[in-house]
């Protein structure tokens, strides 16, 4: 074969996780959109080296749910076992920080927050997102244990409990029609916002309590939410409270090459526009995961990064191809 360099897998097994100098793809962010395009990726014989800074969104859950054959595993053993296979396909695993992106001949040069620097032929983003919690004391204490945003995440945790639903997005009321699926004790907090006659009309049709004063704090006795407090010392007494966070992706590294968030069309935060298979109208860049779709769950997300990594190895190969091509044809003739 001309002009295409094979290089044994094995070879590479029992490299230690050093940064090399160049790699066929630079992952960012270490989630399950990123190790698991990454395991693709290394599967199909490429080298590949994730970048994570080691900040995951789930973190403060207590499992991972909704996700066949692993549900109610602690997130942190989800993505320990998921950097162990990369690993064992001979990927590699960097904790940093991404300081900055550029574009080079034929490739993206990634500077890291502590200096070092690798290159990459492609680059694939999936550093998913931030939750911007509302301003209210105890929201952020208690977020991810009796504080939840997902039905489908954490819903069955809470099934028959008394549960609130803090107003503070376009999603408030929707959340409060899912979580009344699973409870029948549902008080949804109008708190800064004003309800539409449309919506109050869907809250009542089903006997969702509505409380229009505006929340003080949430109440915790024992280490458990206890109510929520309203400004005039009301307590209503609650066990879970659901929250619509603004959702704001990490992707600020990306503006030199001209990839800059925007609006999500669901109003719920910001996302990087992509292609269904997560390529960008930038060439050679990909995203998977809640960088691009806000929504997505710990499966969908590892779905996106196996799609958008058998995309990009695609591309490579028909790259390659075309350089093989090239290399035959200027061969003198015998």
């Amino acid at each position: 074969m001309v002009g295409v360099e094979v290089v044994n897998v094995n070879d590479r097994l029992n490299v230690k996780d050093g940064l090399n100098e160049t790699y066929d793809v630079v992952v960012a962010g270490g989630g399950a959109a990123g190790l698991n395009a990454a395991l693709m990726l290394a599967r199909a014989r490429r080298s590949v080296v994730v970048i994570d800074a080691g900040a995951p969104r789930n973190a403060p859950a207590s499992g991972v749910h909704g996700l066949l054959a692993r549900d109610g595993m602690p997130p942190g053993e989800l993505l320990e076992r998921g950097r162990s296979e990369v690993r064992h396909y001979g990927g590699h695993l960097i904790s940093a920080e991404i300081g900055q992106v550029g574009r080079d001949d034929g490739g993206f040069t990634v500077t890291l927050g502590d200096g070092r620097s690798t290159r990459g032929r492609r680059l694939l983003v999936a550093t998913g997102l931030v939750d911007e919690l509302p301003d209210v004391a105890g929201v952020r204490e208690r977020w991810g244990r009796d504080v939840l945003h997902c039905p489908y995440c954490h819903g069955w945790e809470v099934r028959d409990q008394a549960i609130g639903v803090l107003a503070g997005g376009p999603m408030s009321v929707h959340q409060a029609l899912l979580f009344r699926q699973l409870s029948d004790d549902v008080t949804f907090f109008t708190h800064t916002t004003m309800l539409t006659a449309e919506d109050a009309e869907k809250l009542a049709a089903r006997d969702i309590a509505v409380v229009t004063e505006e929340v003080a704090s949430l109440e915790i006795a024992d280490d458990q939410l206890a109510g929520v407090q309203l400004v005039d010392g009301t307590v209503v007494k609650r066990t879970a409270v659901v929250v619509a966070p603004r959702m704001v992706v990490r992707a600020d590294f990306l503006a030199p090459l001209g990839l800059r968030p925007v609006e999500h069309p669901s109003g719920a935060g910001t996302h990087i526009p992509a292609e269904a298979a997560g390529r960008t109208d930038v060439p050679g860049v990909w995203v998977a995961g809640n960088v691009t779709d806000p929504v997505a769950q710990v499966g969908s997300a590892a779905a996106a990064g196996a799609a958008a990594a058998a995309q990009i190895n695609a591309d490579l190969v028909t790259e390659e191809t075309r350089q093989a091509v090239d290399a035959r044809r200027a061969q003198p003739s015998n």
